[in-house]
């Protein structure tokens, strides 16, 4: 009975610090700072342990219980989705913050009765085309946009808009379930233990990524409601940031580990 304990302890705190590992805070960042709110945020965070623990249950239990053996260049193939997912992360976000700019520093027409053009918003989707303003008209009404029919086409399903962090967990999960299955193997024999292990360790995972969302939501939050320019500012960081990070990475595992080679070289990590 001690040892159970001590066992579900250890995974649930260790699944707590696995949710701090650098490349999870990057990627969720870029997530969260899309949002102003920390419960929002929070939620974020746990769609991401979810979809984490999946893989690692789904693929750490084919290792401990059927013994599946991962390739090295499968092996590299699924950390370098993990560069390649921070590259488009950060991308996104850097796209969000140019089309603000590109809005904020577009000049209006002086003269209001003429026809002109400049990005406008429906929502949350910008775009432009001629239109003028006495009387206010445009070729066509704001729900024929087309984030409008995306949002009526998808919207019914009610979880389209969190599905993103799900995947981005799902794919961490991919990376580093090899590493966590594999180190269980060794330090557990029982195998029915080692898999109450990783549903314990995936719980930690969990929660400690919600604290992790929702304090870093908070500066965002804060920034959002009051000044508007230092949102920007935040969300350009995180963008930089997750570009560099999945780039550096992308090379590490494709140039330096040997993927894109005739000899790759892999350790789960």
């Amino acid at each position: 009975m001690t040892g159970l304990l001590a066992v579900t302890v250890l995974g649930f705190f260790l699944g707590m610090r696995h949710a701090t590992d650098p490349d999870h805070v990057i990627a969720i960042t870029t997530i969260v700072a899309r949002h102003r709110t920390t419960s929002g945020a929070a939620m974020i965070g746990a769609l991401w342990g979810v979809g984490h623990t999946l893989t690692i249950m789904v693929v750490g239990a084919g290792i401990i219980l059927l013994g599946w053996v991962i390739p090295p260049r499968v092996g590299l193939s699924l950390e370098l989705s993990v560069g390649v997912m921070l590259i488009v992360l950060g991308l996104l976000n850097l796209s969000g913050v140019l089309r603000r700019i590109t809005e904020s520093v577009t000049p209006a027409s002086r003269d209001s009765s003429t026809l002109h053009a400049h990005p406008h918003q429906h929502g949350d989707y910008v775009h432009s085309h001629l239109h003028g303003h006495e009387p206010e008209s445009h070729p066509h009404p704001p729900e024929r946009t087309p984030l409008a029919r995306l949002d009526r086409s998808l919207g019914s399903l009610g979880l389209y808009q969190l599905l993103r962090p799900l995947i981005v967990g799902v794919v961490h999960g991919l990376a580093g379930s090899a590493a966590v299955a594999l180190l269980v193997l060794t330090t557990i024999g029982d195998s029915a233990w080692a898999i109450a292990y990783l549903m314990v360790f995936g719980l930690g995972t969990i929660v400690g990524m919600m604290l992790i969302t929702a304090a870093i939501a908070w500066p965002f939050a804060y920034a959002g409601a009051r000044f508007a320019r230092l949102h920007r500012g935040l969300r350009l960081a995180s963008g930089v940031v997750s570009l560099i990070v999945g780039l550096a990475l992308a090379y590490q595992i494709g140039v330096v580990d040997g993927l894109f080679g005739a000899a790759p070289s892999w350790t789960p990590r």
